[in-house]
């Protein structure tokens, strides 16, 4: 098999690869691929390249179409160049209940593109997505790798001026909630019980 062109794993990145395949037993690299697969897109700017996907099948020993399955099969994985901030909109229905178009819509007027769709300046991303597994803080928008919680119109705005500015907000629930407690606060186990002391029995 000769040596892919157009892309290699940095000096840093070629050691996270082989720290990544050194966790599977000999013969069983092929394992690593969805790591070393999420590892060439970041280095890629947020893409896969078929150059990226036939390094990853050189490094691994694997036929070029097994890594092309696994690339195309994951949805995590992104076969085109995204912009600088990948908006990923859940609209799966804890979302959509909550207010997942308002979310949308917003990402829409603001950015003036459509789902699937780069704005012309590169720095934005808009796709749709099913369940991002955060339904309880409905509903969610995934920018990059962070969450973005409990959101609605005038708040999805809100944070697209922010990064435009280079200033992401802390990620999380926009509305201060603490992890998936209800949106009043706590309503139990406001105490906290004092400890066994072995005489209850």
């Amino acid at each position: 098999m000769s040596e892919p062109e157009n892309f290699a794993f940095t000096p840093e990145n070629l050691e996270r690869a082989k720290a990544r395949i050194a966790k599977y037993p000999a013969g069983r690299q092929a394992s690593a691929v969805l790591a070393l697969l999420d590892l060439a897109q970041r280095q890629n700017g947020g893409w896969l390249s078929r150059a990226a996907m036939d390094y990853v099948a050189h490094m691994l020993g694997m036929a070029p179409i097994r890594v092309y399955e696994a690339g195309t099969f994951y949805t995590m994985f992104h076969l085109r160049p995204v912009g600088r901030h990948l908006l990923q909109a859940c609209t799966t229905t804890p979302c959509w209940l909550r207010g997942s178009s308002d979310v949308v819509a917003a990402c829409e007027r603001k950015l003036g593109i459509g789902l699937g769709e780069t704005t012309a300046d590169g720095l934005f991303t808009l796709i749709e997505v099913e369940c991002l597994g955060a339904c309880v803080n409905a509903p969610i928008l995934q920018v990059n790798d962070d969450y973005y919680e409990d959101l609605d119109g005038p708040a999805t705005e809100a944070l697209i001026d922010a990064l435009k500015k280079g200033e992401p907000p802390p990620p999380g629930s926009v509305i201060g909630r603490r992890g998936s407690e209800p949106v009043g606060g706590a309503t139990t186990l406001h105490e906290v019980a004092a400890p066994a002391t072995g005489e209850e029995a």
